[in-house]
């Protein structure tokens, strides 16, 4: 994959810390900076496909109750541990 050179400006610390971190991985501070750069966009990536999947679900108005769901959480760490609720609020004409 062809590359394009990039620059940007990071403080004396920054810098310092990449520069150490380069060093003890054998590497260039480029390559530091494109791994974590990599990383978080990918990071953000995932964030934002699963919000869009939360949003659509969102969107078919089929939800837990808040008092379900606690229910649910007090029972946690008891002897008579609940199994996780299932939907109890549907949209009007909502069939399953």
């Amino acid at each position: 994959m062809a590359t394009a050179p990039f620059s940007l400006r990071l403080d004396e610390e920054l810098k310092s810390r990449l520069e150490k971190q380069a060093a003890i991985e054998n590497r260039s501070s480029a390559f530091i900076v494109q791994q974590a750069l990599e990383g978080y966009l990918s990071t953000q990536d995932r964030f934002y496909r699963e919000m869009d999947a939360a949003i659509a679900e969102c969107d078919k108005g089929v939800f837990i109750s808040q008092e379900a769901m606690n229910r649910w959480m007090d029972s946690w760490d008891t002897d008579h541990e609940l199994p996780p609720p299932e939907p109890d609020i549907f949209p009007p004409g909502y069939k399953k």
